[in-house]
């Protein structure tokens, strides 16, 4: 179907036209030299976690897990591998938990 021109689609045409020329011109003047003087931001970096440290574990460290280990089992046992898993769920307990044991004034 053809457009067919009438006077009013041209009047409308005209209007936006001149709405458009003001916005534009708001926009310079609102962007004005201090848009220039900005330097252009830097792209977003990805996110990646840090490499998780490989702490030592002491010689005291590794008697304490030890005997910890012998009093649970009720034998001695041969340790062959400890590694440190951190987990936020037991950061989130820790934090409840220390929340839950203060007490509230209302």
């Amino acid at each position: 179907m053809p457009l067919v021109a009438s006077p009013e689609l041209a009047e409308l045409v005209d209007d936006l036209r001149r709405q458009l020329e003001v916005l534009t011109r708001r926009v310079a003047e609102l962007e004005g030299p201090a848009a220039g003087a900005r330097p252009p931001a830097p792209p977003p970096q990805p996110a990646t976690a840090p490499p998780a440290p490989t702490p030592e574990i002491s010689e005291d460290e590794l008697i304490a897990i030890s005997a910890a280990v012998a009093a649970f089992l009720g034998v001695r046992a041969h340790i062959r591998q400890i590694r440190l898993i951190g987990s936020r769920a037991w950061a989130q307990e820790g934090r409840v938990s220390i929340q839950a044991s203060h007490r509230l004034h209302s």
